[in-house]
């Protein structure tokens, strides 16, 4: 059982797109076909073409492309979709700028402020067609700007807390409902931000508040999850203890740990259950990471050739599934690797039918395929 990550990269002046299903947490390519046609009906017979190879997803996570969604709903209705926070959490952040972006104008004209003032006392006309000459008021002004980006820059900071697989204080690790509880609190400190705002940054604000609200039910839908097994792991592993598996969960890359890490680190009585919690929250699917890494191989190619066919976006996916990692904590490993295939072979022309490096010379009397390969290689 799988968690997909499905997207799309537009092709050459977005003459259609290349629509993508990765494996979220082997980095897998399952699917990869295009140019074709953004709709629900290319979707629908992508995801047809993966149940009929027999592929089983739990899961799917995905950005904001109508299309996708449409047909997700329609082959697996009963599976929710996981937004991708990052999609969210940028346009966000190019919000939360350009309220910067107006104090530091603010902030620009205190010095013009300053001169037309010292005009006004010398006295002499000020300069420009609609002249600040109050540096009090403007003072005043920039106050208030700079409180609002503080504010927001708050709020935005407790947003991604909130949003994070694991969010501990002082009652430990919180559950579905207290996270909840959180958010809505969250959500009406943003609406009065919103009134207190001035005209040129309520807007601004208001569709921060608009975007956070719409995609929030979308962005949580992995806590129902983690909810369950937090709940039946109790009588072995206290909320207390949860709260300091979650601790060091939170601090795991400062500290240099992995999971088998942590779970050394604990009293032998506790480690089984640690190890459930931990598992589970590793595999809590937030983001389309995956898929991203793929287009980061996927654009470069599309660079150079303008457009893939479809055999050479196959030969891209198996070279890419079969690769392996040179660094990090899978090094030795491909993506098959990472999901189940251990016997999956680490040479991609090996999984096309060539023989390994190591095989006998090739003689005279195969030249088609000695041919062949060298075209492959």
């Amino acid at each position: 059982m799988r968690a997909l990550a499905l997207d799309q990269i537009y092709a050459t002046q977005r003459r259609g797109a290349y629509l993508n299903a990765v494996d979220v947490h082997s980095g897998a390519v399952w699917a990869s076909v295009g140019p074709v046609a953004v709709d629900t009906d290319s979707w629908t017979l992508v995801l047809w073409e993966l149940q009929a190879r027999h592929l089983l997803w739990d899961r799917v996570t995905m950005d904001g492309g109508a299309a996708c969604r449409a047909a997700s709903r329609m082959v697996t209705p009963n599976l929710v979709i996981q937004a991708d926070q990052w999609h969210i959490l940028h346009s966000c952040g190019q919000l939360q700028a350009r309220l910067g972006r107006q104090l530091h104008q603010l902030q620009q004209q205190t010095a013009v402020v300053a001169r037309q003032a010292a005009r006004i006392a010398a006295p002499q006309q000020p300069r420009g067609r609609n002249p600040k000459t109050d540096l009090v008021a403007h003072a005043a002004e920039v106050a208030i700007a700079q409180r609002l980006v503080d504010d927001v820059g708050f709020l935005m900071q407790e947003l991604r807390r909130l949003l994070d697989v694991v969010v501990l204080d002082q009652r430990g690790v919180l559950s579905g409902a207290q996270r909840q509880d959180d958010l809505d609190s969250l959500l009406c400190l943003w609406s009065e931000v919103v009134v207190s705002a001035q005209a040129p940054q309520q807007a601004i604000v208001q569709q921060l508040l608009t975007t956070v609200t719409e995609a929030l039910p979308e962005l949580l839908t992995f806590v129902e999850q983690l909810d369950r097994v937090q709940a039946d792991l109790r009588p072995m592993l206290s909320p207390a203890r949860q709260a300091l598996v979650g601790w060091a969960w939170l601090r795991r890359k400062g500290l240099g740990w992995n999971t088998r890490d942590i779970v050394a680190a604990l009293p032998p009585c506790w480690r089984d259950a640690a190890r459930v919690l931990l598992a589970a929250w590793a595999d809590a699917v937030l983001l389309t990471t995956a898929v991203e890494r793929w287009y980061s191989i996927l654009r470069v190619h599309l660079t150079v050739h303008r457009t893939l066919s479809a055999g050479r976006l196959a030969l891209l996916a198996v070279w890419h599934n079969h690769r392996l990692f040179t660094r990090g904590i899978h090094t030795g490993q491909s993506p098959l690797h990472l999901s189940g295939m251990h016997q999956a072979p680490t040479d991609w022309l090996v999984a096309l039918g060539y023989p390994p490096a190591d095989a006998s010379p090739i003689t005279h009397e195969r030249p088609a395929m000695a041919a062949a390969i060298a075209c492959a290689a």
